[in-house]
């Protein structure tokens, strides 16, 4: 599922930044465009009618993170995704991991009004078709078989199509005019499929669905030919579950065998509603301020926007400025002007209105970045801290986890999320045997509980230079690591930063003690244990599994239950290399801290920097949990311990990899500025015609969108691209500051703070008026949050719908924790904070 940082390492950045051609909009007059109402496909490939779209496969399905809930015949109706989806499954409710189908071919015929797309089960020898045709504002969906429905699909091929529970919470719905309550909590029924596994049932059975009559926005009506249409609620499987509308497949048919006509109603003349787009922490006095408003592309309106001040009354003190906003044009399926508001210095606290619309309360301040990043040093932080019992006043978050860490993974194995173990286990231990001292430090990669290295020596080389930059002394936790204890708001006399840093420092160290090089990580057995919610020490008996005990069985110290996690071991040197990088780092912020500890980290890093560069470089990948790019991860080593050693041998590599820097300065850029104070003046020189280049880059942004940054359209949304961007930017001012413009860093945190598409809410729960809190964190079963978390955000859903649900916890493209996001936005904060210092 997860990290930014899986997108943002050499050939793994997967994401697209999207030019777009704009053309400015004249607003005239105050009455709503009258629209047509007859779906049609549009430029894009979908069905768009105002009010409500169709997509057809406009988004593939996941590779490597099975159903992400975004694929499939898809709606978006009235400016919310409802529902996804639309395809033929083996299943009532299909979860992350049951079998997904694969994409033949996908046709667009724009003059019948029609889009089919052929896709198969290869493993069943199953393919079939999914026609769909617009029939005015009805969309008829049908499927086709050139031969039957395979004898073991029988009865387990059918068509569903999931709609969004939050979005029908509190309605009802009607089947065969037989009225029910979409529930709010799932209770059943259950029974037993074919392999012993439970199975939801149907909550209503018949040919005709009317679901949320009652609401003119969510109303849509499913009407079935023949097969019986079956709503089931998916979450009596899994938390992340949707509503489920199926028809199973006739058996012995071919032609087409199921047609749905869906309904969906439409609210006469619909306009979404302005986006008043703006930081929710609020704004320095120096800054620029800069209000981004989003409007549906049939508004039109005269409408100044206006800053009011609120006074201790409670009441808008006065009119601080009205003004026209500028126009600025078209990005993705939305109109946008600019409300510029930067000449306003004085201290307070703001709102801005829009035609009726009204922000939340935001500051400006000259104090305004000074605590923004406590919640997630403070909170965030200690809560995903594996192997330690995390209690906070009356609350514990979680007990002592993963004791039992770790158990030798079998050998040419691909697991799930990413994982695989090669050929040979390249330690000294046979799979399934027990591998001692796994069991430090680390922290819970994202929403999961795994131990992913690559992530971890990108959050310990942010952390690193947090406390080299800037040395916040903050100490607000209790961090005992001989007790395995860690207690929130209760200081203990030593620097929180240090203490994370040292804890992320024994989970890499760890992995050289135990078997001599870094690891890919440690991640759960099964699916059953990966899904875990809740307590993580819950998730396993905490004791080291012993064969030859029963399952169950336990003699005090070992156990019978296999529940313990496996530990992927394959060497590879471009994990070595990124762990070598942050040893050499925490090296130096550890001394006189851990002075131990700081001395075995650098005597390790020279070790293996020494070892990899005397032989071929072990080469296994899969997926992005087996290092980044070889030569940036060489980099990263290089510079790392250059900056600690001095030794002129790390700056003749720095050298050696300038063609590499040439090539890949947008992802290198803040190493080779790193690196400027040790090289020589001509690397100095060819690193400053770079920057010049990619200044220019950055000024384009302005052009491609209103947000002035890069916004991803991957399957992962971009807050940590973002938050990247701005941290680059502040490198390169602090080496060029003739170059590049304060302005550029500024972007990034104006843009996770609420100045994105689609909302203008805060994508750091607990920071600002406006915040997350609904979040893929472990506790997201309960649609609640941890302060100081960073979701990835706005995610582009193909080709053109930006989205980050706030009702719905479960996207983890949206709304997933990441550690190395959080480290990112630490370092950023600090980075504003300095620079708006200097006004």
């Amino acid at each position: 599922m997860k990290s930014f940082a899986k997108h943002l390492n050499g050939p793994l950045m997967v994401i697209t930044i999207t030019f777009i051609i704009f053309g400015f909009f004249l607003l005239t007059g105050c009455s709503k465009t009258s629209v047509k109402k007859k779906l049609e496909i549009n430029e894009l490939g979908y069905f768009k009618a105002q009010g409500i779209n169709f997509l057809v496969f406009n988004n593939p399905h996941s590779n490597y993170f099975g159903d992400s809930k975004i694929s499939g015949i898809e709606i978006i109706h009235h400016g919310v995704r409802t529902a996804t989806n639309g395809d033929v499954r083996l299943h009532n409710t299909p979860e992350q991991w049951n079998d997904i189908p694969e994409t033949i071919d996908r046709i667009i015929n724009p003059e019948k009004n029609t889009i089919e797309v052929r896709l198969a089960y290869p493993e069943y020898d199953f393919e079939y078709t999914i026609k769909t045709q617009a029939d005015g504002m009805d969309m008829i969906i049908s499927i086709h078989l050139e031969k039957s429905v395979p004898e073991k699909l029988i009865s387990r091929a059918g068509f569903n199509l999931e709609f969004l529970p939050s979005a029908y919470f509190n309605r009802t719905y009607l089947m065969d005019n037989k009225g029910g309550i979409f529930p709010l909590y799932p209770t059943g029924p259950m029974s037993y499929d074919s392999e012993g596994k439970t199975e939801p049932e149907p909550i209503a059975i018949g040919k005709v669905l009317s679901l949320a009559p009652e609401d003119p926005k969510r109303h849509i009506i499913i009407q079935s030919d023949a097969q019986d249409l079956m709503l089931f609620d998916g979450r009596n499987k899994a938390q992340n579950g949707w509503y489920v509308v199926r028809s199973l497949l006739p058996a012995d048919r071919t032609g087409k065998v199921l047609e749905w006509r869906i309904k969906t109603n439409v609210v006469d003349n619909w306009l979404r509603p302005p986006v008043i787009a703006h930081s929710q922490v609020g704004y320095h006095p120096g800054q620029k301020k800069i209000a981004v408003i989003e409007l549906d592309k049939n508004y039109k309106s005269k409408s100044p926007a206006r800053l009011l001040k609120l006074n201790e009354k409670g009441k808008a003190e006065e009119v601080i400025k009205t003004k026209n906003p500028e126009l600025w044009g078209k990005f993705f399926r939305y109109m946008y002007a600019l409300f510029d508001f930067s000449e306003i210095t004085e201290s307070g606290l703001y709102y801005i209105e829009y035609d009726g619309i009204q922000t939340k309360p935001f500051k400006i301040g000259e104090d305004i970045f000074q605590d923004a990043w406590h919640p997630t040093l403070d909170i965030f932080f200690p809560v995903q801290m594996d192997h330690m019992r995390v209690n906070e006043a009356y609350r514990v978050w979680h007990g002592a986890s993963h004791l039992d860490d770790a158990l030798q993974a079998p050998v040419n194995h691909t697991h799930f999320d990413v994982y695989a173990q090669g050929p040979t286990t390249d330690t000294p231990f046979e799979p399934g045997e027990h591998i001692p001292g796994l069991n430090y430090g680390g922290w819970f990669d994202a929403g999961d509980f795994d131990i992913r290295t690559q992530t971890h020596y990108i959050l310990l080389l942010t952390l690193v230079q947090v406390q080299e930059q800037f040395a916040p002394d903050r100490d607000e936790t209790t961090i005992d690591q001989e007790r395995r204890y860690v207690d929130i708001h209760v200081p203990d006399g030593k620097p929180d930063l240090l203490q994370q840093i040292e804890h992320g420092t024994l989970a890499l160290i760890a992995q050289y003690r135990a078997v001599g090089h870094a690891i890919p990580g440690i991640i759960a057995p099964t699916l059953e244990q990966y899904t875990h919610l809740g307590d993580a020490s819950s998730k396993t008996d905490n004791l080291v599994y012993n064969p030859k005990l029963r399952d169950g069985q336990s003699d005090g110290f070992t156990s019978g239950r296999s529940d313990d996690r496996w530990a992927f071991t394959t060497r590879t040197s471009a994990l070595n290399y990124g762990s070598v990088a942050a040893l050499a780092a925490a090296s130096r912020v550890l001394k006189g801290f851990n002075d131990p500890l700081a001395d075995e980290c650098l005597a390790t890093a020279i070790k293996v920097w020494n070892e990899e560069q005397g032989k071929d470089p072990d080469v296994f990948r899969y997926g992005n949990t087996t290092g980044g790019n070889l030569l940036d991860e060489q980099l990263r080593a290089s510079l790392e311990l250059l900056q600690t050693t001095r030794k002129i041998k790390y700056a003749e590599h720095i050298e050696e990899l300038l063609p590499h820097i040439r090539e890949t300065f947008l992802f290198n850029a803040i190493f080779a500025a790193r690196a400027l104070p040790y090289m020589n003046e001509s690397f100095r020189k060819e690193i400053e015609n770079l920057t010049l280049a990619y200044k220019d880059s950055v000024d384009a942004f302005l052009v491609k969108n209103p947000y002035g940054v890069p916004i991803a359209t991957g399957s992962w949304a971009g807050s940590g691209w973002a938050m990247y961007f701005s941290i680059t930017n502040y490198y390169l001012y602090k080496a060029f500051p003739d170059i590049m413009d304060p302005e550029d860093v500024y972007k990034g945190l104006h843009y996770i703070y609420g100045c994105h598409p689609g909302s203008d809410i805060s994508f750091v729960s607990g920071v600002g008026t406006y915040s997350k809190k609904v979040a893929y964190g472990n506790n997201r079963a309960d649609f609640s949050f941890i302060a100081g978390g960073v979701v990835p955000g706005v995610l582009i859903v193909k080709p053109d719908f930006p989205e980050n649900k706030e009702d719905w916890p479960f996207l983890w493209g949206e709304n997933e924790y990441v550690i190395n996001g959080g480290a990112s936005y630490i370092f950023l904060v600090h980075a504003v904070n300095e620079l708006v210092s200097g006004f």
